[in-house]
């Protein structure tokens, strides 16, 4: 026993660090277990360490294991995929649970849409769809989805889209059209066939076939090229990049917005726990907060920040002026700041996002729904998080979310909340400047400031089509 598992070990050691699948095998040569990897000589020497615990219906499995194989992959998202199409093929006996549990998620694409849809599910159509899986973690599965959504830019969304809906090129996509995570079907920006082409590739991915995909693309990029479609040609070309370094972990310097106190690992573990917590469907994926700062009811303000997977959208931040000139008075101004920052959704002229949270308690809460039931489209959900006790009110229940307060999912409603806070008062503090400025200068305690000389510029005779003062 002990010859055995230390020949395993050192044979183990020997492996590279790099993603990919190992397969078990017992005496007579036949596999048992496969897993996957980002790290194959970590993680398969974890299993011949004295120290290992291996969960209890995977114990047994180590009096067995005699040799194991292993098959380099690019990329995590390779490794996930190459073992789930081995588990499927082979039915490991310690893998078998997986074969008729259908809690298990899959992915699925729903190829009689015009535009296709991508989704993480649990319960997988029979018709109209190309299912993948079952696979072993939701939470493996929904990275990769985030991961491949960059590479080909499908959308995630469950709208209903008609290609000859004349009222799409009205419409403002979400978020993930601006991070450029998705090509926006919704809002007319991209055509059927482009579209469809990009899940035709993505489903050859899937099937294994990268590749043949990727010198596919490089023709594409290069004929769109030589024909000067260069738009076409930039946005294969991002593609291909992305493609490329499909799997990538985040390296600190793209952990720049994070902080110490609100995240000690990766988002969208966060994410996974506040949907268990709230019992959402999905994660939620674009979560926005509002907040309202003031100073004994002088200069009011409100601002509204974005979260996309976990991490901080400054593009998405929004400030508002209060203008309802009623003091100090939190339930209007949050109704202020949701009337106007979500008049569009409201009027199905855009989408919501997936989860608001408003700062504050239930009168909070309440003071936000009056705003929403006035609108012809409501949002999936609407939370508070009150500061004391850090409670979540949820509309429509009748006791408040306690969580523990080392939870992940808390820490991301945290997270958003100082954010929105730090941004409001912000604002807060520059127009209260700007007004002790005007003080100042009106009861003569600062001379006004100067104003910049313009030097004129000798006119030239130039035909740019704009005019001058446009």
């Amino acid at each position: 026993m002990h010859d055995r598992i230390k020949n395993l070990a050192d044979k183990a050691k020997s492996l590279p660090k790099t993603p990919g699948v190992y397969l078990m095998k017992d005496d007579k040569g036949r596999v048992i277990y496969v897993g996957k990897a980002s790290s194959l000589r970590d993680r398969v020497s974890s299993y011949f360490q004295a120290s290992t615990r291996l969960e209890f219906k995977k114990a047994p499995m180590l009096d067995h294991i005699v040799d194991f194989d292993v098959i380099d992959c690019d990329s995590e998202v390779e490794a996930l995929l190459s073992e789930n199409r081995l588990i499927k093929d082979i039915q490991p006996k310690f893998n078998a649970r997986l074969m008729d549990d259908k809690t298990f998620p899959y992915l699925m694409v729903t190829t009689n849409d015009a535009f296709p849809g991508v989704y993480v599910t649990r319960q997988p159509k029979s018709k109209g769809v190309k299912l993948y899986g079952p696979f072993t973690s939701v939470y493996q599965l929904r990275e990769a989805v985030q991961l491949l959504q960059r590479a080909f830019k499908f959308r995630t969304c469950h709208l209903e889209i008609l290609e000859e809906d004349p009222k799409r090129r009205f419409f403002r996509p979400c978020l993930l059209y601006a991070i450029k995570q998705c090509t926006a079907p919704c809002a007319d920006k991209i055509a059927k066939q482009e579209y469809r082409e990009d899940i035709a590739r993505l489903t050859r991915f899937l099937d294994g076939d990268k590749k043949t995909v990727l010198k596919q693309m490089h023709h594409e990029m290069t004929t769109a090229a030589t024909r000067l479609q260069f738009e076409s040609a930039a946005r294969l070309r991002d593609e291909i990049r992305a493609l490329q370094g499909l799997g990538a972990r985040a390296r600190k310097g793209e952990q720049e917005f994070w902080q110490p106190e609100a995240f000690v690992n990766n988002p969208a573990d966060g994410l996974a726990k506040l949907q268990d917590a709230l019992g959402l469907v999905e994660p939620p994926q674009i979560v926005e907060g509002i907040d309202i700062a003031h100073l004994q009811g002088g200069e009011m303000v409100g601002s509204k920040v974005c979260f996309i997977d976990g991490m901080p959208f400054k593009d998405g931040y929004r400030r508002y002026k209060i203008k309802h000139g009623q003091g100090n008075n939190d339930f209007l101004s949050i109704q202020e700041v949701v009337e106007r920052g979500y008049r569009e959704a409201g009027a199905n002229n855009e989408l919501f996002p997936h989860l608001i949270m408003i700062d504050g308690g239930i009168g909070q809460l309440n003071a936000a729904m009056d705003i929403f039931r006035t609108m012809n489209v409501k949002p999936p959900m609407v939370i508070s998080l009150a500061k004391q006790e850090e409670l979540i009110y949820v509309f429509g229940r009748s006791e408040p979310i306690r969580l523990p307060r080392n939870h992940l999912g808390l820490k991301l409603l945290q997270y958003v909340r100082d954010e929105a806070h730090r941004f409001a008062q912000h604002y807060h503090h520059i127009l209260r400047r700007k007004a002790q400025l005007e003080e100042d200068v009106k009861q003569g305690r600062r001379a006004p400031g100067r104003k910049k000389k313009v030097t004129p510029q000798p006119q030239q005779s130039t035909d740019t089509g704009i005019s001058q003062g446009e």
